[in-house]
């Protein structure tokens, strides 16, 4: 890959996040997520590479951009998987809360698993617990075995998950065992990256959320040394048809990081919209200025870059 791609896809998150940013708390998320997603897709345009939508804002017929399929880049250079979620969290912007990220992924073709739209049950730990915990062990045993090795005591970890009522039993399992709990509104792309940044306090991410997302997660860990495994969750017939027509041929496989986001070297980059557990939000400023803090990721050095910029919107809002 190109050493410089780093800071071309993070002025992409950077500009949907200044898009977006605007609607904080005001409580319209389809404007909010609409202004990511174009100023997303406009700023892909001057980027020297051929890429391919493989995770996006949906299927061709029921997104206008971003969708799953959608060339992007200027079509000159190397071919790309790419994954986006223009703003993860349109809730959380809309209701002026914390954690709402603009994220990109970017790996070889062929790496990105092209994941349907459904749940997926996902498990996410930092470096110092990647490769000894297994999804398939039942949550305590997963949680008393985190604890062990970290050489903490059980309620001294501190586990994250999204607070829906689907997670009902594993909250309970979680609260019994004396956990300290990190309940997310939304936004588990940052939930399961705080795993990996020692100073959220998170040592785990359970539960289930969107399998785009958990794509997203994996790339990001894989870059900081971390791991993600995932399950997906087909409701009915016609979602495990869908898994089967996008070449998942098992759709209960436990899938590992090799699974979800292949061994090709990765390059990933998130702007926080609004202020979460490693990133702040954008910030205004006087003169039509505004301020970003983006961090920006690659899988074969395991760099990760923070970066904080001061924008002139009104070039911005003129020309990409």
């Amino acid at each position: 890959m190109q050493r410089d791609l780093s800071l071309e896809i993070v002025r992409v998150t950077e500009y949907a996040a200044l898009a977006s940013a605007r609607w904080t708390g005001k409580g319209n998320k389809h404007s909010a997520d609409e202004a990511a997603t174009s100023a997303m897709r406009s700023i892909f345009s001057s980027i020297p590479f051929r890429g391919t939508v493989v995770i996006g804002e949906g299927e061709m017929d029921e997104a206008p951009m971003l969708y799953i399929g959608e060339p992007v880049g200027s079509g000159v250079g190397p071919e790309y998987d790419v994954a986006v979620d223009p703003l993860e969290g349109t809730d959380i912007v809309a209701s002026g809360r914390n954690n709402a990220l603009s994220v990109v992924a970017i790996a070889e073709k062929g790496n990105l698993l092209h994941a349907p739209d459904m749940y997926m049950e996902k498990l996410a730990v930092g470096p110092r617990l990647a490769g000894h915990l297994r999804l398939e062990d039942p949550l305590d045993v997963t949680v008393c075995k985190a604890a062990e090795l970290l050489q903490k005591d059980v309620t001294e970890l501190t586990v994250s998950i999204l607070d829906r009522k689907r997670h009902a039993d594993k909250i309970l399992i979680l609260r019994t065992l004396g956990v300290k709990i990190h309940l997310l509104s939304d936004g588990d792309v940052a939930g399961a990256m705080a795993t990996a940044f020692p100073e959220t306090g998170i040592d785990l991410h359970v539960g289930s959320g969107g399998a785009p997302e958990g794509v997203l997660a994996a790339a990001a860990l894989r870059c900081m040394g971390g791991e993600f495994q995932g399950r997906l969750l087909p409701e009915d017939d016609a979602e495990i048809a869908r898994c089967l027509a996008m070449g998942i041929t098992d759709p209960s496989k436990v899938l590992s990081m090799r699974d979800l986001v292949g061994e090709s070297d990765i390059y990933f980059a998130a702007t926080g919209v609004t202020t979460g557990d490693f990133l702040s939000g954008v910030k205004y400023q006087f003169g039509g200025r505004a301020e970003t803090h983006s961090v920006v990721m690659r899988a074969e050095t395991q760099t990760v870059r923070f970066i904080h910029c001061v924008h002139q919107t009104q070039v911005y809002l003129g020309s990409a």
